[in-house]
């Protein structure tokens, strides 16, 4: 199953980078993670709502018209590692490979929210957006991890 994080912002740190094509660079085979980045939009002028329109396009327009989208929200969903694994194992099975959404600086576009068949929360807290894409993909790769019944997920 194809799974893809579209996620605003081009420039970031090397380490984020290299965190985020380890766990990727895992997934391969049945199960594989690409990451689509997306321009942030101009936020010149301190109103950041153009911005975010902006980017919410470009993320839907990356995304596709048919794809399975999963919005990333402090108020989403949370999953243990084993409800993960099952979701991930229930999208597989369906045919749905995901792709995960990851808002810039000022959060999602609403356009993006409203078109998302799942939000998903990865904590209580704010997280900066490139640690956000590192936990999305070892979050990933550990469920994986246990859709195939490997030792690396120790629950």
């Amino acid at each position: 199953m194809q799974m893809r994080l579209l996620a605003a912002g081009t420039r970031l740190p090397a380490w984020v980078n290299a965190a985020f094509e380890d766990y990727a660079g895992r997934l391969r085979g049945e199960y594989r993670l690409e990451l689509n980045e997306i321009a942030l939009g101009d936020r010149t002028g301190g109103d950041p709502r153009r911005a975010i329109e902006t980017e919410g396009r470009r993320m839907l327009s990356a995304a596709g018209d048919r794809a399975y989208l999963v919005a990333l929200q402090v108020g989403g969903r949370s999953f243990t590692t084993e409800q993960l694994a099952h979701w991930l194992d229930t999208r597989a099975r369906e045919g749905d490979g995901p792709v995960f959404c990851i808002g810039g600086p000022d959060g999602l576009a609403p356009d993006v929210d409203a078109r998302a068949r799942a939000r998903w929360s990865l904590s209580a807290l704010t997280l900066p957006h490139g640690l956000a894409r590192v936990v999305v993909a070892e979050a990933l790769y550990r469920a994986v991890t246990v859709i195939k019944g490997l030792p690396y997920h120790r629950g």
